[in-house]
């Protein structure tokens, strides 16, 4: 995925999310602060109480390098990273701490309704991760609750327990070796060139009316065959790719608003776009 900065990363890429999509007026500020910290009076916070290698990650094979096929390098290290979200604001005489209640159910909906953290949100070191960062709401655990706030001085406050995965660690490059030289030779020699797999760099235009022809630009793409959904719907199923682009029509039902277009490259690469079209 990224460097070892990966998870601070993704710790400003939720805050990031919860700023951009949280709906209450006046705006409510969110901070990554132990609760014990002071912050604000009315915020909403999280807090990483937990980091956990993922174990059905652990044991994978050396893979190789992006860009150097000659070149492989350890597994990442995979971590989930659970979180805990609590919201705060002043007590009312009548209504008591509802407008804390309002807060966080007001960031449940955001992290529910964006499972998996959008590319607008991420931070720059994220956006060419190999996983897609998940965000996933954890059964509720009093004793775990408990005991996360038994180790600090503030009282106990509704709170909602997080885990999101995977965050990826990539090795450092003295961990890699040269891939051990193969040759394959029935009757003459033959030489080939290493493989590159096919990958998808734009999407354009972004953004128009519904029923817009977008054109899918990249390298290594001839040859192969494109799949494309969007919002889940597949609109072309195995076209063939003559070129290093190729065009695609657009539904003419797709409503206003913003829609996640998905390409696929043989199932060999796979990258999201989002086109907006306007009313």
């Amino acid at each position: 995925m990224s460097l070892s900065t990966a998870i601070g990363m993704v710790s400003e890429s939720l805050r990031n999310l919860l700023a951009g999509e949280m709906s209450l007026v006046p705006a409510v500020p969110v901070t990554i602060l132990a609760p014990d910290e002071t912050g604000g009076h009315r915020r909403i916070n999280l807090f990483l109480y937990k980091v956990q290698e993922n174990a059905t990650l652990r044991n994978m094979d050396w893979q190789v390098k992006r860009g150097e096929p000659n070149q492989l390098v350890p597994p990442p290290l995979s971590l989930n990273l659970s979180y805990l979200m609590t919201a705060y604001a002043p007590n009312d005489s009548q209504t008591g701490n509802s407008t804390a209640h309002s807060i966080l159910g007001d960031a449940m909906r955001v992290f529910y309704e964006n499972a998996i953290i959008p590319e607008d949100y991420l931070v720059e070191g994220l956006r060419d991760a190999r996983e897609h960062v998940k965000i996933v709401m954890n059964t509720l655990d009093l004793d775990e609750l408990s005991k996360v706030w038994s180790t600090f001085t503030q009282p106990f406050r509704l709170s909602v327990l997080y885990e999101v995965s995977t965050v990826q660690l990539d090795m450092l490059s003295s961990s890699e070796r040269a891939m051990a030289k193969r040759v394959r030779q029935i009757g003459k020699p033959r030489v080939e060139a290493p493989f590159e797999p096919p990958v998808v760099e734009t999407m354009e235009p972004a953004g128009g009316t519904a029923g817009t022809v977008v054109a899918f630009r990249g390298t290594g793409l001839a040859g192969w065959k494109a799949y494309v959904t969007i919002m889940g719907r597949m609109i072309v199923n195995g076209q063939d790719i003559d070129e290093n682009t190729f065009q695609v029509t657009l539904p003419n039902d797709l409503p206003a608003g913003f829609h996640e277009v998905r390409v696929d490259i043989s199932h060999l690469f796979r990258r999201t776009f989002h086109f907006e079209v306007a009313a």
